[in-house]
Parts: structure tokens; C-alpha cells; sequence
């Protein structure tokens, strides 16, 4: 036995070299992803400010040359690049501190796109700066997309680079492009199917792949090497190294007019700036705590319930988000999400719906701190697989909007509309398989950048502005897409007549998409959404969610045949098709618009909505005169007017009878009293003490601490402090069991 021994100063030395430079592996960093601030001033930014900072005209005229030479870099990456997510705008440039700190964005960029890149830069920081085999020097470049590392999810590749000024480190530079195809065990780069984390495909380390300002070509084969689409990889590999060129050679400009001391501090004094602010805005807010409970109705293999739990404390100059309560992490299930990647599209909901007068800088959460439950659906274990993190990430950039309308809703001055949770799913065809040109293709459909917005306090929601995650994606040209993939849309985006929030102001209509493919004989579809059993959006101060959204099919027939026999047949619209049904021998099925990769074939439809925004305010204040807009402009039909909104029309000459309107809406405020009883009595009846045996229900039940879960089909019940990974069964093997359990029923009633 060896006696216990002090090691001596050398020896301690000794034993410290040895072990840093015998890591068998530089994995996640958890404490990296804990620190959502910016850093404290470094020795060069606190000469640099003094005690009076610097003149704030030159931050000013510095701050607009960095925002120029942004935005050109973004457009470059628009104009050029290969994928999907490039052409239609899911892409960002970025500069950052020379500390990691992300200091300014394109101002047409994806927020969260940047705003996860200061993770991989400290991570570079502290594990490759001093790495003899590694190093960071002045002409390097790193690639980037593993969501463990900080990122969104793997589907976003990052290319990350230092910018040296003479020897110095003043900035880094990164530019970010969804790419979508990433070899995972699905096309397109978002498998519902993944398991685990090796089913994701690519899952790459900030690790060096440019050096002396050009990409290694075996680094850069390896890569196109590991995905479906190697043309896509390459090219967009060196659109975005190319767009940082630009950028840099920008900035190199100011440097050299201006000084290293001007950049730096402009860089800083804009960040200390942003977070001075949103300090006294949180200043400005009554102290207290408000709440938000959100749900998702499927793990994308399974119809479950899961809840998402958040409530926002202020207390002086800083604000707690807490989301105790949500769901335990599925340990065979893609949806799960970092704590990292959740704060990053939390910051992104806030810049566009609560602040977004604001810089778009880290800075914004500076002051904000965050309570999670260990294992949970948002602050997931590395384990897990996050291929499908969008269901748990855009709830991020849209519910939080409900607590904090209350609290905004008190103040005397307002720095944004208030305004009802936008459409927060990523209601898409994923799709791949060979094209007509013979190319083996996996991505996803701009659709996605189509979401309707909440209604405003002052106004109704915009149609189909945007995706949750940034303001200036579009949904792309059917045209365009058809001349590069074998899909044909059928239909153009028609507005989702009814499918929307109501209220007061009602939120922004959705689209149908419609979709079959043609001239290929391997091609087909995923969708990887939620909300089709159980309502994704709940409306604001009085007014309606969403309603659910289904997929809808029509398969086994040759729609193109039959229209050109019969060009007249079919009028594309969903509700029409699926009730007149005007196809011949087809199959019309509805199911969860959760479905792993299906092949299709030539002419068989696929059908979806786009969701409409969160209605806001009391259906009963609306104006009658916008309804009857609406119903002019086929946006609501008379039934819904009536049923909804208690606006009577005259059928014959869609006229508004403004007394018959008075008195429906009278008569229904009367039927509301009539249906209410006293809050204890309705609590004694409703409320139950756990969650209804037969329901899949996964996170706390009420506002208790103990959490639900059901772990291969068995219910659990834990603390929150000490959640179990949740393990889901087959589908497959429970649809075995199942159909085993009808035969073997069947065979016993036989022998009966």
C-alpha cells in the first residue's frame, strides 16, 4: 500500500503538463455552455475605455462601417450560396470580440445562427489556442456544427476565424449557413428517426479546416465525403470562406483608418452599452413572477404530451427564467435541446418580439439568469440526440412573449407592440432521395420561413411573414426549386382559409402546401412538426391558439396522369380535396405532421399547412367591419364569422346586420355567465392530483415538483431535481404487440 504523500511544487508541475497533454478527449464543455454573458473587460479593452470610454461619434461611425461590411458579407453568402437556407436567407455573419463575446450581426441575419457561435469560439479558446498540434494563428479557419458544442442544431455549419492585426487578436469573424444535408440516418438533416447521436450524421468540433486562408482539401473531401450531397458541401465551404474574406478585408480597412484601439472599443463600449440598457429596462418592470406553459403532442415517433414550463421573475435590474417542471430529456428521441441552444433562441425571441429596437448582441441576456431541471428536455445531457432541438427551440422564440406581455403591458412607455405568440413550428417538407438530373439530394423546403405572426394589441398579424427565428428569410420560388428537385407544387401558396387564431385581432394566416414529384423514380418526404393533436400556439389576453394542423395524403394514383386527362377536376385547395375527393382510386389519409422518411411515388400527394398566428384580445371586441373584411378578401367564411365572432351576415348580399350582430354578441356574453361557476367548485372538478392514466403525459402536472414521465411504456414519477432519461419503445414493435393482440383475440374467438 502506498503511504499518501505531498508532491512538491516540481512535481505537482510535472503531473499537471502530463495530464494536459494526455486528454483522451476534448469533449463538450459544460461550463462554457453555463456562461450565456459577455466576459469582463480584458487588460486591452479596460486601457482602451478608461474611465470616460470613447467618443461616442467615432463608435458611431466605426459601428455603421462594421454593420455595412455585415451586411455585404450576408448578401454575398445569399447571392452564392448552394443551399436552400442560402438562397432564401437562414444564414448570418458576425463579428465577435476577441474574448468570444458576439458583438454585431448582419442586420438581415438569423440571430440564433450567430448568437450560438460564442460557444465554439471559447471553446477553441481554451482548448485549441494552446494545443501544440493545433494552435490558432492568423490565416486559420474552423468549421463547426455539433449542437453540444454550441450551435442550434447540426444541421447550421459555421465557419469561424480569427482576425490577427498586426500579431494581435482583435475580432473573430464567422459566417453561418443551414445547410441541411449532413449525412444523418434521415435526408436533409433533421431526422425524426435519430436515436442516438450517431444517427445524426455530421457532428463536428470547432476543429481547424482553412489554414494560411484556404480550405484543406482532405479535410474538405473527408466532409463531402460523410453527406449525401458533396457538391453542396464543397461549394458552400468556400462561398462561406470567401464572404469572410470580404469581411475581413473590411475590417481590415477600419483598422488601418482608425487603429486597433478604435475597433476594440467600439466593439466593447456597443455590448456594455446593450446590457446598461436592458438593465434599466428590467429596471423599469414590476417585480414579480408571471408564467407560460407550453406543450408539444409528439416526439416525432409517437403521440405523447410534453410539457415545456417557464416562469419569468424580476427582481431589480435582473430577470430569471425558470423552467422547472418541463419534461425529462428521451434518451431515443431527437427532440432534445442543450441548455446553450435553448438560451441562444430564447435571446432570438426576445430580439425580434420583446426588444428588438435593440442591438442584436449576447449582451441582451447579460442580466438574465436561468434555473433548469438536470436532464430535461431543454437542458438535455451531450448523450442525447438533438437532431430535431427546432420542436423545444421554437417554442423558445415565441411563448416567452406571453409572461412578458404582462409585465410590459403595465408600463407608460413601450419599446414594441404587444403581441400574441407567432406560428412556432417548422411546418416543412424535408425531403430527398435522386433528382432528374440524377444527383443524390437531402434538404429541406423554405416553407418554413412562411409562419403567420400573432395579432398585435393595435392590429391583426401579418400573413405568412416570417419563421420565428429571424425577419428577413423568404419562402423561395416554386419555379427555381423546380427546375433543380423532381417536387411540383400544385396550388401557389394559397392563404389557409379559418386556420387561424382569433381574437380581437386575429394572428396572420398560414399557406397550404401541396406537393408530388415527378421524372425520378427514388425520391420522398419527412415532416418533422408538432401541433397536429393538440393546439401549438395559446393565444393572449383572451384570444385563440391555433387550431391543429394535420398532413394530409392522397396515394396510390397518378395525380399528373389524371389531370392531364382531366385538367379541370381538381380544385387545390386541402379541405376541397379531402372532402369532394376528386381522384379516382386514391387512398385520403390525415395523420400527425410527425412522419420519419417515407418514399413517394411519382404523382401521390402531400399535403400541409403552414400555421396561422395567436389570436389577441376577446373575440367578442372585434370590430364587425374587419370581419366582413375578411370574409371579402376569403380569409374566413360566414359559418366562422357566426360561430367565432357573433357577427350575423345576410347570406344573399354578405351585408352586416349590425343589431342581429349586438344582439348574438349580447346573448353570447350572457351564455359565458351562464357556463362559468366559482373558481374553487370549477378547481374541484377539474383538477385531478396526477395526470389520467391512459395519457402519455411527460413533465409536472399542476404546480407541483414531482415530474411524469413513461419510460418503455411504464409510468414514472420523479423529483425534478433527480429526473430519469425517458427510453420510448419502437413504434414499430408496438404496432407488432398490437396487431399480435387483435390476432390472438381473433384466433380465441374462433375457438370459441
Amino acid at each position: 500500500m502506498c503511504e499518501n504523500t505531498t508532491l512538491s511544487a516540481e512535481d505537482q508541475a510535472l503531473r499537471d503538463e502530463f495530464l494536459a497533454g494526455n486528454v483522451l478527449f476534448h469533449g463538450p464543455d459544460p461550463e462554457i455552455f453555463r456562461n450565456h454573458r459577455i466576459e469582463g473587460r480584458s487588460e486591452r479593452e479596460t486601457r482602451v475605455l478608461g474611465e470616460d470610454g470613447i467618443d461616442p461619434h467615432l463608435v458611431n461611425q466605426i459601428r455603421g462601417r462594421i454593420m455595412a461590411a455585415l451586411d455585404e458579407s450576408n448578401t454575398m453568402i445569399e447571392q452564392m450560396g448552394a443551399a436552400p437556407g442560402a438562397k432564401w436567407g437562414d444564414l448570418v455573419a458576425a463579428i465577435f470580440t476577441a474574448s468570444g463575446d458576439l458583438s454585431m450581426i448582419a442586420p438581415k441575419g438569423v440571430v440564433g445562427f450567430a448568437g450560438c457561435c460564442h460557444y465554439p469560439i471559447k471553446y477553441i479558446l481554451r482548448t485549441w489556442a494552446d494545443e501544440p498540434t493545433v494552435g490558432i494563428n492568423d490565416g486559420d479557419g474552423f468549421i463547426h456544427n455539433d449542437a453540444r458544442f454550441g450551435g442550434i442544431h447540426n444541421t447550421d455549419q459555421s465557419t469561424i476565424m480569427p482576425l490577427y492585426h498586426k500579431g494581435e487578436l482583435v475580432a473573430w469573424l464567422s459566417a453561418t449557413i443551414h445547410e441541411g444535408e449532413n449525412g444523418s440516418i434521415e435526408p436533409g438533416g433533421m431526422p425524426a428517426a435519430a436515436e442516438s447521436k450517431f444517427d445524426e450524421g455530421l457532428k463536428m468540433p470547432p476543429f481547424k479546416v482553412i489554414e494560411n486562408f484556404k480550405i484543406r482539401r482532405d479535410l474538405q473531401t473527408f466532409l463531402q465525403n460523410s453527406v449525401r450531397d458533396p457538391k453542396l458541401q464543397y461549394e458552400d465551404m468556400s462561398v462561406k470562406l470567401h464572404s469572410l474574406l470580404r469581411l475581413r478585408k473590411r475590417i481590415e480597412s477600419v483598422l488601418d483608418e482608425f487603429g486597433p484601439d478604435a475597433l476594440i472599443g467600439t466593439m466593447r463600449q456597443h455590448i456594455e452599452g446593450v446590457e446598461t440598457e436592458v438593465r434599466r429596462r428590467i429596471g423599469e418592470l414590476p417585480d414579480g413572477t408571471t408564467r407560460v406553459t407550453g406543450f408539444c403532442d409528439s416526439t416525432l415517433r409517437e403521440n405523447v404530451l410534453i410539457r415545456i414550463n417557464c416562469a419569468i421573475t424580476v427582481e431589480g435590474d435582473e430577470m430569471t427564467m425558470d423552467f422547472r417542471g418541463t419534461s425529462p430529456e428521451f434518451l431515443n428521441r431527437s427532440i432534445n435541446t442543450s441548455q446553450g441552444s435553448m438560451k441562444t433562441m430564447l435571446m432570438s425571441g426576445f430580439l425580434q418580439n420583446i426588444w428588438p429596437d435593440l442591438p442584436q448582441t449576447q449582451a441582451v441576456f447579460t442580466p438574465l439568469n436561468f434555473v433548469w431541471d438536470e436532464n430535461s428536455l431543454v437542458n438535455a445531457s451531450f448523450v442525447t440526440p438533438q437532431a430535431m432541438s427546432l420542436i423545444p427551440l421554437f417554442k423558445a422564440m415565441t411563448f416567452p412573449v406571453i409572461p412578458m406581455a404582462k409585465f410590459i403591458y403595465q408600463l407608460p412607455k413601450q419599446y414594441t407592440s404587444i403581441l400574441a405568440s407567432q406560428y412556432d413550428q417548422p411546418a416543412t417538407m424535408i425531403y430527398g432521395g435522386l433528382t432528374q438530373h440524377g444527383q443524390e439530394v437531402g434538404n429541406f423546403c423554405a416553407d418554413i420561413n412562411g409562419a403567420g405572426q400573432g395579432g398585435r394589441y393595435n392590429r391583426d398579424g401579418e400573413h405568412s411573414v416570417s419563421p420565428p427565428f429571424a425577419a428577413y428569410c423568404d419562402i423561395g420560388e416554386m419555379e427555381l426549386a423546380e427546375e433543380e428537385l423532381p417536387i411540383v407544387r400544385l396550388g401557389a401558396f394559397t392563404l389557409a382559409k379559418d386556420r387561424i387564431g382569433f381574437g380581437k385581432y386575429r394572428g396572420g394566416l398560414g399557406y397550404e402546401q401541396i406537393a408530388t414529384s415527378q421524372k425520378t423514380d427514388f425520391w420522398g418526404f419527412m415532416f418533422g412538426c408538432t401541433g397536429s393533436k393538440f393546439s401549438a400556439l395559446q393565444g393572449l389576453f383572451g384570444g385563440y391558439g391555433t387550431p391543429a394542423y394535420p398532413l394530409c395524403r392522397v396515394e396510390g394514383i397518378d395525380v399528373l396522369d389524371q389531370l392531364a386527362q382531366n385538367p379541370d377536376n381538381a380544385n387545390f385547395d386541402i379541405v376541397d380535396i379531402m372532402n369532394r375527393r376528386p381522384f379516382e382510386g386514391g387512398k385520403y389519409s390525415t395523420a400527425p405532421m410527425a412522419q420519419t422518411f417515407k418514399l413517394v411515388q411519382r404523382g401521390e400527394l402531400n399535403m400541409m399547412c403552414q400555421g396561422g398566428g395567436a389570436g389577441y384580445g376577446d373575440v367578442l371586441e372585434r370590430d364587425p367591419e374587419l370581419v366582413i373584411k375578411d370574409i371579402e378578401e376569403d380569409l374566413l367564411s360566414v359559418g366562422v364569422a357566426q360561430t367565432v365572432y357573433q357577427v350575423v351576415v345576410d347570406p344573399a348580399t354578405g351585408i352586416l346586420d349590425e343589431a342581429a350582430t349586438d344582439e348574438a354578441r349580447a346573448a353570447e356574453r350572457r351564455a359565458r355567465i351562464a357556463r362559468g361557476v366559482p373558481y374553487d367548485e370549477f378547481v374541484e372538478q377539474w383538477v385531478t392530483a396526477e395526470p389520467p392514466e391512459h395519457l402519455p403525459y411527460f413533465g409536472a402536472w399542476g404546480a407541483s415538483s414531482v415530474v411524469y414521465g413513461s419510460s418503455m411504456g411504464q409510468r414514472v414519477a420523479m423529483p425534478g431535481d433527480a429526473l430519469q432519461s425517458m427510453m420510448m419503445p419502437n413504434p414499430k414493435d408496438v404496432e407488432i404487440a398490437r396487431l399480435e393482440g387483435e390476432l390472438a383475440a381473433l384466433r380465441a374467438q374462433d375457438r370459441g
